[in-house]
């Protein structure tokens, strides 16, 4: 069975309980003796009890009201018309306080229930245990006093302390209520003003996200539409890039098979008019010509000298045609690489 119940326990603590952990931990927190929000929202008390009246803030005293008037007064029963006991309890009844003090004062009260009053306060902690102060009287006992020692009759106008080392115990019954509606009051406000500002902080961060979304959907048209315009731009350089790649191509064309009638308009412009062409034949860069001409030997010379036939041969020698007077003429001629003229 320990084994088993060893099994729940996390930290020292049982997880079946964590309800109650929580539970009580908020209760610690709103109502605690140390409370940080009674620290801050609790409202000063006018107690009388040792002496001259003192002014307790939190349960804790203070040399002034805090420039307010105190609104609450409390009186300090003495030690001997309360019963008071310091309980040490186990963490694990930390879960339910409310119910083991309940038992606890059940079995231990000495004063028929219905003139019983009790208070009880964490007075300190440990890692393994909780020190829970508590107070119990008779509340008849209680107005007796009150009317005796101050004349108080009602004794729902004034709280009703016990002082269990340096804190304080409140009894409930008396006068605490009042100013415990008020602290209800400041904590609901308290509450509204940060559930406010939650759901201005939620607004504030909800127009952000909308202003961001509006802003990338605005961005997201203004990339599609970059993108169809590069698009647009991409198929043009492509294009641009095919009609590049054919101009190289005829330039290369035009390179390695010359124009046949750029050729044969500089040769007549070389020749005379008593030159004639009997045959022309051109392939790629290469020229073959046979003509007729009075004096071969000078249209020979003179397509020698021409700077745009670097290599001008004669296969054959020149004959004479009978006695016409003219000379037939063969010719090589080889065109320079990468004329396109």
């Amino acid at each position: 069975m320990a084994e088993k119940a060893q099994h729940w326990e996390l930290f020292g603590y049982d997880i079946r309980q964590l309800a109650g952990y929580w539970r009580g931990a908020w209760r610690q927190f709103l109502w605690g003796v140390h409370s940080p929000l009674i620290a801050r929202l609790d409202e000063p008390v006018r107690v009388y009890g040792d002496g001259a009246p003192q002014y307790y803030f939190a349960g804790e005293p203070v040399t002034h009201a805090g420039g307010s008037a105190a609104m609450c007064e409390a009186i300090v029963l003495p030690d001997e018309r309360v019963l008071q006991k310091v309980l040490v309890l186990p963490v694990a009844a930390a879960a339910d306080l409310d119910a083991v003090m309940a038992l606890e004062i059940a079995a231990h009260n000495p004063f028929p229930p219905p003139d019983a009053v009790s208070g009880w306060a964490v007075i300190g902690r440990t890692d393994d245990s909780v020190k829970v102060g508590l107070a119990v009287a008779s509340a008849s006992a209680v107005r007796r006093y009150l009317a005796r020692h101050y004349a108080h009759h009602d004794s729902n106008t004034c709280e009703i302390w016990s002082r269990i080392g340096s804190t304080v115990v409140v009894l409930q019954g008396f006068g605490e209520s009042q100013r415990q509606g008020r602290y209800r009051q400041r904590l609901s406000k308290v509450a509204l003003l940060l559930t406010g500002c939650a759901l201005l902080l939620m607004a504030i961060a909800g127009t952000y996200a909308g202003t961001r979304y509006l802003e990338l959907q605005q961005y997201r048209e203004m990339s599609a539409l970059v993108q169809e315009q590069a698009g647009a731009a991409v198929r043009a350089r492509e294009a641009l890039l095919m009609a590049s790649d054919t101009a190289t191509a005829l330039n290369d064309y035009v390179s390695r098979y010359p124009n046949p009638q750029v050729e044969l308009a500089r040769l007549t412009a070389l020749l005379g008019d008593d030159v004639s062409i009997i045959r022309f034949t051109m392939q790629g860069r290469e020229l073959q010509l046979r003509g007729r001409a009075r004096d071969a030997a000078a249209v020979v010379q003179a397509l020698t000298r021409e700077p745009a036939y670097p290599k001008v041969s004669s296969p054959q020698a020149i004959t004479k045609m009978g006695n016409s007077g003219f000379e037939e003429f063969y010719l090589d001629i080889t065109l320079p690489a990468g004329d396109a003229s």
